[in-house]
């Protein structure tokens, strides 16, 4: 690559878009952030990331960017850039290379955001192993699996869907229609549901109150916010939360043995409070004697929430 390219990373999440002007060395010259619209649709998606690619074009940082490049939440058609299919949004067979494209007029490179966020850790991140699975735990729970230092992507390029491998088949009902997948029990939207459970247990707890002062329901941001003032009950739905994820940890190295695991996403933010469980669920369910099969470490990625549109401004220069 020419030194000094730059890209526009845009990473389309359940609740929320973000955007960035991204050098290949990682650095984020600029960025902006919209929430995701409640339609949802191709269209309406459509004229988001139009108006975003303009935003940042017109920034001082953007006039020379040479592409763009688009990880989304849900089921992509790789290199095609069509979404097939999204549990957690409103679009389905959205030709999002193709409209962007057209209405940019520069060259796009559309992926599934939990590779374009392990794509970023595997390059610039600080723990660089060929061998690696990013987790990132948001509204959703994605994947990144990098093996022999490249994106694994299956053959058709649907795969690596790790938040739906089923952890509890008598679990809750996940947002692509199964119950008990990794991501019904694990993630954002997970906590979301045990904190407002919660609550209506313990109308005057912790929990509820800060969804009260806040003139709202209660969210999954209301838990973290009680288990970090050292409230006990959003604490335990935490160690709820961060056991089910070590055990889909423990679930996917079996297959795979990786070097590190990698934990991202907006819920990392938490810190020890879901790392905690989460590693020692990875060590009680881990496949064979430790001193014969070594157990990774379960470690915060470099980039936590930002890894989505770093990598996705890193996969437009390396693919264009």
């Amino acid at each position: 690559m020419t030194n000094g390219r730059r890209a526009i990373g845009l990473d389309i999440g359940g609740t929320k878009v973000a955007g960035a002007i991204v050098g290949e060395d990682g650095t984020v010259h600029a960025e902006l952030r919209r929430n995701t619209p409640d339609t949802s649709d191709a269209d309406t998606m459509t004229t988001l990331l139009r108006e975003m690619v303009e935003e940042l074009r017109g920034d001082a940082e953007g006039a020379d960017v040479s592409a763009i490049g688009v990880g989304a939440a849900g089921t992509v058609e790789w290199p095609v850039g069509r979404i097939r299919w999204a549990p957690n949004n409103n679009y389905e067979n959205w030709d999002v290379r193709g409209l962007l494209e057209s209405a940019c007029g520069l060259p796009v490179v559309v992926d599934n955001d939990g590779n374009v966020a392990g794509l970023a850790e595997a390059r610039l991140g600080q723990t660089r192993n060929d061998d690696m699975v990013l987790l990132t735990v948001g509204t959703g729970v994605g994947a990144g699996i990098v093996l022999d230092g490249k994106i694994y992507r299956g053959a058709h390029g649907l795969g690596a869907e790790v938040g739906h491998m089923n952890v509890n088949p008598d679990g809750p009902q996940c947002g692509c229609g199964n119950y008990g997948c990794l991501e019904a029990v694990a993630s954002g939207t997970a906590l979301t549901r045990m904190g407002r459970s919660a609550a209506l247990h313990d109308p005057r707890g912790m929990i509820a109150t800060l969804a009260a002062e806040a003139g709202g329901e209660v969210t999954g941001q209301h838990v973290t916010m009680a288990a970090m003032a050292g409230d006990s009950t959003a604490a335990s739905l935490f160690q709820r939360l961060g056991r089910s994820l070590g055990i889909g940890i423990a679930s996917i190295n079996a297959i795979f043995e990786f070097e590190v695991v990698l934990i991202g996403g907006g819920l990392v933010d938490a810190g020890e409070l879901l790392l905690e469980p989460a590693r020692r669920a990875a060590r009680e369910f881990h496949y064979g004697p430790p001193e014969v099969r070594p157990i990774p470490p379960v470690l915060p990625a470099t980039y936590k929430g930002d890894a989505g549109k770093i990598g996705a401004g890193l996969l437009a220069l390396e693919e264009t």
